[in-house]
């Protein structure tokens, strides 16, 4: 499809050179861009994202986020889940 852009002429002279270095022609390499900016992002491997935030009154008085055995054993603790909410 042909149809008309316009860039500016730094960007336009870069990829010319890129055209030139790679032997294709300047309406690949823009193609080539575009493609590559529409492409779908995959997040790493090991991203959580986006966690949902729940409201709430905080952490329970005791818990230490930070030391993991302690918060195993208040999970433990066998107390109802919904006093853990």
């Amino acid at each position: 499809m042909r149809t008309t852009i316009n860039i500016s002429e730094n960007l336009y002279r870069a990829a010319k050179s890129r055209a030139a270095d790679t032997s294709q022609t300047v309406s690949e390499v823009i193609e080539d861009a575009v493609r590559e900016a529409l492409r779908p992002k995959v997040q790493p491997e090991g991203s959580l994202g986006r966690l949902p935030v729940f409201g709430g009154s905080g952490v329970l008085p005791g818990v230490d986020l930070a030391n993991p055995t302690a918060l195993l054993d208040e999970m433990d603790r066998g107390e109802a889940s919904d006093a853990l909410r």
